[in-house]
């Protein structure tokens, strides 16, 4: 199936500082290849906490969380409404690491709760893409602003602290995951983002293994590990926050990935300046 010939939608949600080409989207991944001049992504450096932007409310209602959700329509073809959790989840998510931060890391990601247990999901949705196969995930979170800036600094020392290390999924399966910082789109208060690859140690890499063991895990002979690629965004926009998580098996599109997280800190933080207002 050929690749559709652009994601217009996606362009046109974008403003004109923080439209794309192939080679800029890499900019949220692998900072170091970002192009020279595009304000729109901003070095891992730059995204130190700002000061809360003064709220018309102090907490948003249900309607209100969300008006400020990105949908399909957002980011065009190929994206659709999820079909359900995907099977990576389980498979690769689901694991354990010696070092308690790096644990810590991967218990958020599969619970999906970045900003951990304490802080409220206000509204959140699911997105597809048909062609990629990779799953979006766009949630907005209420917390304590001191609270999310404490995570957004622990997320920007992740690199330093588990750029690279192994984890043990609870199938028994090995892994080598890779942590970098990701540039992000100047939007909000405070922003971090991660690059993370999972990659799957195949049974001749762990030096064999007992027959039948690893099912969903280990790879036959002359077969690859699965390798998962994470795309990790988090924004405060003043007392609230969104988080953008975009990940897959194949190639996972940086482009959806930015877009969302300009998109969303600007929706949500349109929505606040409403305050009080009805939706």
């Amino acid at each position: 199936m050929p690749r559709p010939p652009a994601r217009a939608v996606i362009a046109s949600t974008l403003s004109a500082a923080t439209l794309l080409t192939t080679a800029s989207a890499c900019s949220l991944v692998r900072p170091e290849r970002a192009i020279s001049g595009v304000p729109a992504a901003v070095s891992p450096a730059a995204t130190a906490t700002g000061p809360p932007t003064p709220a018309a409310a102090p907490t948003l209602t249900e309607a209100q969380a969300r008006a400020a959700l990105i949908t399909e329509a957002d980011l065009g073809e190929p994206w659709v409404p999820t079909r359900g959790v995907a099977t990576w989840r389980d498979a690769m998510l689901k694991a354990s690491a010696e070092s308690a931060e790096c644990r810590r890391l991967l218990d958020a990601l599969y619970a999906e709760e970045l900003f951990g247990p304490d802080a409220r999901t206000r509204a959140s949705v699911g997105l597809d893409d048909e062609y990629d196969e990779a799953q979006l995930r766009y949630q907005v979170v209420a917390h304590r602003p001191a609270e999310v800036d404490r995570t957004l600094e622990w997320l920007g020392s992740l690199p330093r602290t588990c750029g690279q290390f192994t984890a043990r999924t609870t199938r028994g399966g090995l892994m080598t995951v890779e942590v970098g910082e990701a540039r992000m789109p100047e939007v909000g208060d405070a922003r971090r983002g991660l690059h993370i690859v999972l990659s799957g140690v195949s049974e001749n890499e762990e030096g064999g293994g007992d027959e039948g063991e690893g099912e969903g895990e280990s790879t036959g002979e002359g077969t690859a590990a699965p390798t998962l690629t994470l795309h990790v965004a988090a924004v405060r926009v003043g007392d609230d926050a969104i988080t953008v998580t975009n990940g897959g098996l194949g190639q996972v599109p940086g482009d959806a990935t930015l877009a969302a997280v300009e998109l969303g800190a600007q929706r949500l933080a349109e929505v606040r300046k409403r305050g009080r207002v009805e939706i």
